[in-house]
This record gives structure tokens, C-alpha cells and sequence, in this order.
């Protein structure tokens, strides 16, 4: 029998965690929190497959916490960058504080001084990008000898990000009696190779296909001229009343637009992996807390932006990647509120959207531009119709039989 959708209770939650859920603003558990807390309380090496913006932190961290309290051992979470090492972080610190749990964040780009006085703090859990975890494996400052609970946590950024032989390096570094929880967007092969090789009979739970996008996004592309973008873009910040993601294909893009941007009279703030540790923190904090309005971004942050709330999010340049595509749009339409997704093509880039649209298996609407500025249309003939899925569903795929396959009537 499964625990019942709109509350906490009976997922296998101690008391006292379940009061600080309560204390901290989280009633009800997300799809991906209903179906993986129960399974990793009862020690489950899983598999969580699940895109952006549905609550994979709580996920995990609540698992993490309640064996610490009853179990001992420390916690270990590895992630790509470091904007989501902070936010988990920050998740992790809402809850475990009340519970006397500390945690130390090992990132690239802060001093390694302060994170071995970190250290001498002896942390219940450790969050740390690969780069950084290594080298301080490598200087010999920390040890993963106590680690019980793992967690790789955006398991496909990393491997994309070309972190594969660090992970690996990681892996064998932990004790191999530990529980292991792996969430992924996409459960790409070198996934599979790692679940196979490092995980225990992992439980595999997928909330949504991989390629899914929010029902809670209204997507639409507008077709305009290069130099006709920026126009566009004034356009859309002035008619969102809330607050606006915009990401750019090039860091020398992103740093353009945030001037023009600001030529406009808007507060505006850009993260890339051109600005420092300090620049990128007050970029996010500030956009969270509304002292920006527009916050302009590389796919560096494409997943690693954890603001309830945004009202609108443009891709001023089409990904590269279709995937992106899926991870830059979910940053708005979280949390059971409603977003807008707008994407700027030029037009030349039919293929670009076909490529999207076959990933999402949804055909974009296509818009018209607004007055004053250039009508213009696709270069190729009218495109094909794309057949459309519902998204949200549990899909099931054939697994290796290693592997088992959580079934659920939700």
C-alpha cells in the first residue's frame, strides 16, 4: 500500500524529521520524493531518474540525514558545478541544523584553507564537485573511509562535463559496504556502466520519460533576425512582471547582452565560468531575492539554478545540445507554478527545432513577432507534425536484470 500523495507521513520519515519538513514550508512530496524516500530509508541502492525542477534534493537528503541519525557514518554528495553544490547545500543546512547534523561544501574556485578548517569541524556530510573532492583526496586532507551514504547527484551533467575518470576515482575510494543513490536526468550508457559496476541491485524509479518538459511551461519560438534578438528581448522583460532567466550560447554572449541589458534600465546580473566564485554567488542570491530582475547565463547553469518562481525563461540562442533545451526550460513552471519558455531561431535553424521537438515529442507554436519589428519566416517548407505525449508519466523501460523496477499505481 503506498503512502498517501499529499503528505510526508508514512514514508518511513522519523518524528523528528517530519517536524522540520513541516517547520521548513515542505507539506506535500513530489512524484520522484514519494517514490524514492520510502525505497532509500530502507537502505536501496536507487536509481532516480527525473528532470529538473522536481525535487531530487529532498530525495536524497532526507535518506542521508535520517541513516546519519540512526546509523552513524558520514554522507558524501558529488555534483557538477558549483552553484548546485551551494543550493544542496542550502537544502541540506534547512533541515540537518535542527537536528545538530554539519556539512562542509568542497567547491573549486573557494580557499582550500578554509575548507580544511571545514574539516577540523568534523562534517556529518560532504558536498563537493569532482574537481575539487580529488584534490583534496590527493593532499591527503580528508578521508572517505566512513562514508556509508553516496550520492552522485546529476550523474549525466558530470559525465558530460568529462568528469568520468574522477567519479571513478571517487568510487573506488568509498567503502563498498554503503548505500549508493544515483539521480540522472537521462540514464545515458556510461550510467548504466556505472550502476552495473558500483550499485547494489539498484531500484530504478523514472518520473517522466527523459526528454520530458514541464506541463506547467507554455513554450514558443519566435523566428527573428540576428540582429533584431536584443529587440525582442526588451520586449519580453518588459511585458514578464516577474523575473527573467535568459541564457546565451557564448560566455562573450552573455557578457554583451548583461550591458545591453543594463543600457535598458533593468538590473541585471550574469553567471558564467568567466566570473569568480564571489561574482556567481551574488549573481544567484541576488536574483533569487529579487535585487535582479534578469539574470543572464550559460548552460553552466542550466541545471544548477534553483529559484521557485521565475516567471519567464528565454533562450536567446538555441542549445546546442537538444537536452539543454529540457534543462534550461525547466527553471521556470517548479514547484506546481506556471512558466513561460520563449526561444529566439534564426531563420536558418529549422533543424535546430526539429531536433528539440522530436526530444520533447511536442511540436513549439510558433509566433508572431511583435509590431515594429521584421516578420520573418522559416527558410525550409512548413515543418512535419510532430506526435505529441503527455508528460509527467512513470514510464517503465526494459531493465538489465540486475537491475529491479519500481512499479507504482501514482
Amino acid at each position: 500500500m503506498h503512502p498517501p500523495p499529499d503528505t510526508f507521513e508514512g514514508h518511513g520519515i522519523n518524528a523528528d524529521i517530519l517536524a522540520v519538513l513541516a517547520k521548513s514550508g515542505y507539506t506535500t512530496p513530489t512524484p520522484i520524493q514519494h517514490q524514492a524516500i520510502p525505497a532509500a530509508i530502507e537502505g536501496s541502492d536507487v536509481i532516480g531518474i527525473a528532470q529538473t525542477g522536481t525535487g531530487k534534493t529532498l530525495s536524497f537528503a532526507i535518506p542521508m540525514i535520517q541513516s546519519i541519525l540512526k546509523n552513524g557514518g558520514n554522507g558524501l554528495i558529488v555534483l557538477p558545478t558549483r552553484e548546485l553544490a551551494l543550493q544542496v547545500d542550502e537544502t541540506l543546512q534547512k533541515i540537518g541544523r535542527h537536528l545538530g547534523i554539519r556539512t562542509a561544501v568542497f567547491i573549486g574556485g573557494a580557499s582550500m584553507h578554509l575548507q580544511r578548517q571545514m574539516i577540523k569541524n568534523k562534517p556529518h556530510i560532504l558536498v563537493a564537485t569532482p574537481g575539487r573532492l580529488i584534490d583534496h583526496m590527493e593532499k591527503k586532507t580528508i578521508t572517505l573511509a566512513k562514508v556509508s551514504v553516496l550520492v552522485l547527484d546529476e550523474a549525466d551533467r558530470m559525465l558530460d562535463m568529462g568528469f568520468s575518470d574522477q567519479i571513478n576515482r571517487i568510487l573506488s575510494a568509498v567503502p563498498k559496504e554503503r548505500q549508493t543513490l544515483l539521480f540522472s536526468a537521462t540514464m545515458p550508457n556510461d550510467i548504466v556502466a556505472i550502476a552495473n559496476r558500483h550499485m547494489k541491485t539498484p531500484l530504478r524509479i523514472e518520473v517522466a520519460p527523459a526528454g520530458t518538459a514541464s506541463a506547467n511551461v507554455t513554450q514558443e519560438i519566435y523566428i527573428v533576425h540576428r540582429d533584431e534578438k536584443i529587440k525582442m528581448l526588451e520586449a519580453i522583460i518588459r511585458d514578464e512582471p516577474g523575473s527573467v532567466l535568459v541564457f546565451s550560447r557564448t560566455k562573450y554572449g552573455a557578457k554583451n547582452m548583461t550591458e545591453k541589458v543594463k543600457a535598458m534600465k533593468f538590473t541585471v546580473a550574469e553567471i558564467h565560468s568567466n566570473r569568480s566564485l564571489g561574482q556567481r554567488k551574488d549573481a544567484l542570491d541576488g536574483f533569487k531575492k529579487g535585487r535582479y530582475k534578469v539574470l543572464i547565463a550559460t548552460d553552466i547553469a542550466s541545471r544548477g539554478i534553483d529559484v521557485t518562481g521565475i516567471g519567464t525563461v528565454v533562450n536567446y540562442d538555441l542549445p546546442t545540445d537538444p537536452e539543454d533545451y529540457v534543462h534550461r526550460i525547466g527553471r521556470t513552471g517548479r514547484a506546481g507554478m506556471q512558466g513561460r519558455a520563449v526561444s529566439f531561431a534564426l531563420p536558418d535553424q529549422r533543424d535546430e527545432i526539429r531536433r528539440i521537438e522530436r526530444l520533447i515529442r511536442n511540436e513549439i507554436p510558433l509566433k508572431t513577432v511583435p509590431d515594429g519589428m521584421t516578420p520573418v519566416r522559416l527558410s525550409e517548407p512548413a515543418r512535419r507534425p510532430v506526435h505529441s505525449v503527455s508528460s509527467g508519466a512513470v514510464r517503465s523501460r526494459p531493465q538489465k536484470k540486475k537491475w529491479r523496477v519500481h512499479r507504482t499505481g501514482r
